[in-house]
């Protein structure tokens, strides 16, 4: 893991993305792929790139690949402050968290991975609070600008 693969990783704003949504909680590559607009190979991509540079590990289990935020590194620490400043990441980090907290709940203690695929509706939810918070970014700018 060099700091070149980490920065080249924390580049891309669908890796910050994916970052963000396996930040507390993790979910298979279907799940994953299910949030974006994007076909899975390139999911798949991105992916590769973000466990090559050490900031996410995978897991199979049967025909799935779980994958989960590396804790307790340099690269992590520095992902949870860009994506806690970033305007798209805040809302994703908070229901990766909440997802977390739901299946530690219903698990009584051990959090674990639901095996069905997220609901559509939960995936647009996310969507919408991504353009809403980049509309909100786009105002905030423009008004410093005048």
């Amino acid at each position: 893991m060099s700091i070149q693969l980490i920065f080249e990783a924390l580049s891309s704003p669908v890796r910050r993305k994916i970052l963000a949504y396996v930040a507390h909680h993790e979910l298979s590559a279907g799940e994953i792929a299910a949030r974006f607009d994007m076909s899975k190979p390139s999911i798949s991509q991105h992916l590769q790139l973000l466990e090559h540079a050490g900031l996410v590990r995978s897991e199979k289990r049967g025909k799935f690949v779980y994958y989960r935020q590396m804790p307790d590194t340099l690269a992590s620490t520095l992902t949870g402050f860009v994506q806690e400043i970033c305007p798209v990441g805040r809302p994703i980090r908070r229901e990766s968290k909440a997802l977390a907290k739901k299946a530690q709940g219903a698990k009584g203690g051990k959090a674990k991975v639901p095996a069905a695929k997220p609901k559509v509706a939960g995936a647009t939810a996310a969507k919408t609070a991504a353009k809403t918070a980049r509309t909100r970014a786009i105002k905030v700018k423009a008004q410093n600008m005048a």
